[in-house]
């Protein structure tokens, strides 16, 4: 006989309030995020492709995780990157058969200049004291840590 389940408890006005911020947040970020791009004529997904890459060379396949998608969609992303001498396959050199994506010299200037543009919390946040900006910071990584 399987054992009932407690109904889960409603959120209080404090959390519903603090996950429409951070939806709001999340809206303006994706906003502004698309315009920088489209400065740069890129599309959204692109810029955040080559973002990605600017960090570090990956895989394709890990890629389309990252950003969750398919392979396939990740390989246009790239091909019209990579035409526009933002981007560059390379082999791995840990294992040859794998095809590393990586941002040209000229593909992280881009992604600098994205990041650059993203306007929208540098002020707010420089309104807040170092030590409010690294209580942020804190809570935001505990909210994004995996459970368990």
């Amino acid at each position: 006989m399987a054992t009932p389940r407690s109904a889960p408890s409603r959120p209080d006005a404090l959390t519903l309030e603090v996950v429409e911020l951070i939806g709001a947040v999340v809206a303006r970020y994706h906003e502004e995020y698309e315009e920088a791009a489209a400065e740069h004529a890129l599309t959204g997904a692109q810029a955040r492709l080559l973002s990605l890459l600017s960090l570090e060379p990956l895989p394709m396949r890990r890629l389309a995780q990252r950003l969750k998608c398919e392979p396939s969609n990740v390989t246009g992303i790239v091909d019209r990157l990579e035409a526009r001498g933002l981007v560059e396959r390379r082999p791995d050199p840990a294992d040859r058969r794998v095809k590393l994506a990586a941002a040209t010299a000229e593909g992280r200037r881009v992604a600098r200049g994205l990041q650059e543009s993203l306007r929208f919390a540098r002020e707010p946040l420089a309104g807040l004291s170092e030590q409010e900006r690294v209580a942020l910071r804190d809570a935001l990584r505990r909210m994004l840590r995996p459970e368990g």
